[in-house]
């Protein structure tokens, strides 16, 4: 484990970060009391595609049109 406080932390940011991807655990201090644990991001694998959900959801027609009280509190005036 290594600790580093911050200033070294962003002296050495691309080395910190290689020894969390060869697997070591990094903590950051703040005045020599430990605040920050750098671990690898373990987030999803796949990729994301782009229409997963159409057909699945339905927007209202009237979606970009205001009620006349809340465009009138955004100055918006009278909506059409």
């Amino acid at each position: 484990m290594v600790v580093k406080n911050i200033s070294e932390a962003k002296a050495e940011l691309s080395a910190l970060i290689e020894a969390v991807l060869n697997g070591g655990e990094v903590i950051v201090a703040k005045a020599g009391k430990p605040v920050v644990k750098l671990v690898r991001y373990e987030g999803p694998s796949e990729e994301r595609k782009p229409g997963a959900l159409k057909g699945r959801i339905w927007i209202a027609p009237d979606f970009d049109v205001l009620p006349p009280d809340t465009a009138e509190a955004f100055g918006a005036g009278e909506q059409k």
